[in-house]
C-alpha cells in the first residue's frame, strides 16, 4: 500500500505505524502545506466476507482513530483539516469508509 503513495511525496510526508495519541496509526499522510488536508488511514483484515461484517469493521476502525486520538500529531503541527479513512479487507472484498 505504501508504494501506491510514492507519487505524493513532493506534497506530502508519508508515515507508517508511528505513535500518535494513545496508539499507533497504520498510515498518516501529512501535507507539506499545512492548509491542505491530512489523512489518517486505518486498515483491518477480517475473515467474514458478509457486507454487515465489513461495515461493522469499518465503523470500528474509524472509532479506533477517534478513541486513540491519532489526529494529535497532525493537530500539533498545525493541520486543521483531517480526513479519517478505514479500509477493511476480506479476501477480494474491500470496504472503505471516510469520516
Amino acid at each position: 500500500m505504501l508504494g501506491l503513495l510514492l507519487n505524493l511525496k513532493d506534497n506530502y510526508q508519508i508515515k507508517s505505524n508511528r505513535e500518535s495519541g494513545f496508539g499507533r496509526y497504520d498510515i498518516m499522510i501529512i501535507p507539506r502545506n499545512r492548509e491542505k488536508s491530512g489523512i489518517i488511514i486505518e486498515f483491518k483484515k477480517i475473515s467474514s466476507n458478509k457486507e454487515e461484517a465489513l461495515e461493522k469493521a469499518a465503523a470500528e476502525a474509524l472509532e479506533q482513530i477517534e478513541r486513540k486520538k491519532y489526529e494529535q500529531e497532525l493537530l500539533r503541527i498545525g493541520v486543521k483539516r483531517i480526513i479519517k479513512v478505514a479500509i477493511v479487507f476480506s479476501g477480494k472484498k474491500v470496504k472503505i469508509r471516510e469520516a
